[in-house]
């Protein structure tokens, strides 16, 4: 959208409809709005192809609720991660067509009839470990990646993976979600030749240090191919893999 405002702005400037002057001004008050407790930056779709998304731990209901409202007022379509249920209500209050993943912890508005591009599977190794998937699943469908998932198919029970060959082959891009020692990336990656973007979760017993020995598992992981993010970052996966498979080939 704002690509849209700016492009009609040169326009006018172009066919003398607006002073260079007043243009100056209007690009002024473009890029942020500041709303005392958040400075919503309207300009980041433009700069990374994608809006700001609200991390919603920490804030209030009625400042979900505004920062919600200003984004989707721009045209803009809405993600929110880390939301709970009363959030959701209160965005659901200024846009009734706001969808809630109550797994994912997440609230979007799709503001756009465009095709997505798949190419995104998102595996977890274990039930445990879908509040993470479904996470990266809502981020990279929200990009334009709408993802497949195959869930619950962790190293416990390898050929569950196995049978399900075909659909790592077909993919662009693969995240791997696992909690307790991490391993399952590692496994899939030995499997594909395309990225794997690893997950490790805090899922585990006492000694996986809440998701640490995961990580560290998935650093030393002896696949090529395999890229780690942050214990817990369903949503950095999810963006990571949506832009892949943006800029792969059709």
């Amino acid at each position: 959208m704002e690509v849209e405002k700016l492009r009609t702005l040169l326009e006018k400037v172009k066919s003398g409809e607006i002073e260079v002057s007043d243009a100056l001004q209007s690009l002024r008050t473009l890029p942020f709005e500041d709303l005392g407790f958040s400075k919503i930056d309207h300009h980041r779709q433009l700069r990374t192809g994608f809006p700001e998304v609200i991390f919603c731990e920490g804030k209030t209901d009625a400042q979900v609720a505004q920062i919600s409202e200003r984004i989707l007022s721009a045209g803009h379509p809405l993600l929110a991660t880390r939301a709970t249920p009363s959030m959701y209500e209160a965005v659901q209050a200024i846009h009734p067509e706001a969808r809630y993943n109550e797994l994912g912890r997440t609230i979007s508005v799709v503001q756009s009839d465009a095709e997505g591009k798949p190419g995104v599977l998102v595996i977890s190794a274990g039930t445990s470990d879908l509040p993470v998937a479904e996470e990266a699943a809502e981020t990279a469908f929200m990009m334009g990646s709408p993802p497949e998932r195959l869930y619950d198919v962790g190293v416990a029970g390898l050929h569950r993976l196995i049978g399900n060959h075909e659909k790592l082959l077909n993919a662009r891009v693969i995240i791997v979600i696992a909690g307790m020692e991490g391993a399952l990336p590692s496994v899939v990656g030995g499997l594909v030749d395309c990225p794997v973007i690893a997950v490790p979760t805090s899922v585990g017993y006492g000694a996986s240090f809440g998701g640490l020995a995961a990580l560290l598992g998935m650093l030393n992981s002896c696949a090529s191919g395999v890229t780690v993010v942050n214990i817990d970052n369903g949503f950095g996966a999810g963006y990571s893999a949506a832009l892949i498979n943006r800029l792969s080939g059709t």
